[in-house]
């Protein structure tokens, strides 16, 4: 989930996210994101962050960015080996 970019000279703009990559992993992330939003009853961290951008851009792009986020997410996991804690004190733990 990459976002499009124009740059030309001195503008560089930044635009919403761009259709490249995998479709499945797209759908998946979306899906994922939209069942943590509307369906899961548990606060995290993520739910809070996606639920501020919902109360401030509308709940479709706030999927979309909570999407990425988590995107992001997964591959830290990934990489790190870690798991994934659904409160902050608990990860300072």
């Amino acid at each position: 989930m990459t976002l499009r970019r124009y740059q030309s000279g001195e503008t560089d703009r930044v635009g919403h996210t761009s259709k490249q990559g995998d479709a499945l992993a797209r759908q998946t992330l979306y899906e994922a994101a939209s069942v943590l939003l509307t369906r899961t009853g548990k606060w995290s961290a993520l739910k809070a962050w996606g639920m501020a951008v919902a109360k401030r851009a509308g709940m479709r792009r706030a999927k979309v960015a909570l999407a990425r986020k988590l995107a992001v997410v997964l591959h830290r996991m990934w990489r790190d080996g870690t798991e994934f804690c659904w409160s902050r004190e608990t990860a300072a733990a």
